[in-house]
């Protein structure tokens, strides 16, 4: 069996060739070798902690949160508790009322079967040390018009609101739901219109039509702290939506957004703008695995 060594040798080797075109503003930050990281799926830069991430994995593992070094390295676990953890896919950095938040997406839904899903907002600890959180307050929702699988959100304060990008669909689905809803009924999330701008497949992957779709998966999504880009990850593309005066998202994402194809990075899963909005953070769903950033 390869070593963990062994397999970051490789992934550096990798990261360090020349990369795509598009990728040239992405540099190596660090690598995650943790084996309890082996399954990341969403990555928000702290607002409370300079240089810090928080990551947590999706289904399966107990409902944690890890902060880590913008390098990779895990300073403290904490464990989520009052939650049931389903799939989480997401998180968000956010502030309000002068308070630092998490907002934790259990959105997941490979197999299209959930009637409701729900969203867990935390308030960043103090300490970087290992402890138990409880939300704050939870959103519970359902999409308008049945299931779909969904690993993207982000919070606009400004607006109070969530948004929420649909995976599988093409060309992928925005809706919104109210960062704060009035009451703790079941909401239902609202269509906003869909993004364009998505690359097409290129030759190649004319060929084989699954592997097309698979590529242009939406997997991560993050507002930027002034408000004004939306980023949007794919297993293989970055896009960047920008949204200028009083603009909608639902009309911003109309646009062409700037497109930014990922440097080598398998199974990308997590992304996250950093917390002064100069660079983007992002990691895939395994071990070891490299820490990007990129400057857009």
């Amino acid at each position: 069996m390869r070593t963990a060594c062994a397999a970051a040798a490789l992934l550096l080797a990798g990261a360090c060739a020349e990369p795509e075109q598009g990728a040239a503003g992405a540099t190596l930050a660090g690598l995650l070798l943790d084996p309890q990281m082996d399954e990341i799926s969403g990555l928000a830069a702290s607002r409370v902690h300079p240089e810090v991430l928080w990551l947590h994995d999706d289904g399966g593992n107990p409902a944690r949160l890890f902060a880590t070094s913008t390098s990779g390295g895990r300073q403290a676990t904490f464990h989520v508790e009052g939650v049931a953890k389903t799939d989480w896919e997401d998180i968000a950095a956010f502030e309000l009322d002068g308070r630092r938040y998490l907002l934790l997406a259990d959105t997941g839904d490979n197999g299209g079967l959930r009637r409701s899903l729900q969203l867990h907002v935390i308030e960043e600890p103090a300490e970087l040390e290992n402890a138990r959180l409880t939300p704050a307050w939870s959103i519970a929702f359902r999409w308008p018009d049945g299931p779909r699988d969904c690993e993207a959100v982000a919070v606009d304060v400004e607006r109070g609101e969530v948004l929420l990008v649909s995976k599988k669909r093409e060309p992928p689905e925005l809706f919104s739901l109210p960062l704060r809803p009035a009451g703790d009924g079941l909401q239902t999330a609202t269509p906003l219109g869909v993004l364009a701008g998505m690359p097409p497949p290129s030759p190649a992957e004319q060929d084989d039509a699954g592997r097309a779709r698979f590529d242009r998966h939406v997997t991560a999504a993050d507002i930027s702290p002034d408000g004004r880009s939306l980023a949007v990850m794919t297993y293989r593309y970055l896009l960047l939506y920008p949204r200028s005066g009083r603009d909608t998202w639902a009309s911003a994402v109309t646009g062409q957004p700037q497109v930014i194809s990922l440097p080598p990075l398998p199974q990308a899963e997590a992304m996250g703008w950093s917390a002064d909005g100069r660079h983007l953070y992002a990691t895939g769903e395994f071990i070891p695995a490299p820490m990007y950033r990129i400057t857009p």
